[in-house]
């Protein structure tokens, strides 16, 4: 892959980081860790032993950098390309938009049509759940059958009064003191 911003620069004064965020700027689509990984670790010419060594701090280097963003499943996208209302969503609702990927327009801007058709289908669909789900809710008493734990609800009972009576024992032989009667005339 060739990237026309180092053009002049030498490969190894470049960090991943920088390299990893030229590569997405190129491509415009998510990446999963291991192939911005790997994209990086061909242009920058690493071996095996440098991959092995840098891979923890450029994965540190991609959580603490605000240019990235992790949208689940270990890809990785430039946080450029959402609009700021949609992180949030996005990072909160076990990413809904994960198989979203923003295409920017010949204009420049994203076109972000797709993408609202795309959110609100899924939002009919989760909508279309929590309707059937409320309905196995609402089930009529005469609709709930005796599933034999009369015995388990008895015993239940019973322990419930062996515990009441044993706090009212214990109430019974407490008794209130007043601190004037518990004081001497040293204490005072």
């Amino acid at each position: 892959m060739e990237l026309k911003e180092f053009d002049g620069k030498k490969k190894e004064e470049l960090a991943m980081i920088d390299v990893a965020k030229a590569i997405l700027d190129q491509v415009h689509d998510l990446m999963h860790f291991n192939d911005l990984l790997s994209e990086v670790s061909e242009y920058l010419d690493l071996s095996d032993d440098e991959i092995e060594s840098g891979m923890g701090q450029f994965y540190t280097d991609l959580n603490i950098d605000g240019r990235f963003i992790s949208l689940g499943d270990n890809h990785w996208g430039l946080r450029e390309w959402y609009p700021v209302d949609s992180i949030d969503e996005e990072l909160t609702h076990d990413n809904d938009l994960e198989k979203v990927t923003p295409k920017q327009a010949e204009d420049g801007f994203d076109d972000l049509e797709h993408v609202e058709k795309e959110v609100m289908d899924d939002a009919e669909e989760e909508l279309d759940d929590q309707a059937v789900n409320e309905d196995e809710e609402n089930v009529a008493p005469d609709e709930i059958t005796d599933d034999g734990d009369e015995d388990d609800l008895d015993e239940y009972s019973s322990d419930i009064e062996d515990l009441e009576d044993d706090r009212k024992a214990s109430q019974d032989n407490q008794s209130i003191v007043d601190d004037e009667d518990v004081l001497t005339d040293d204490d005072e």
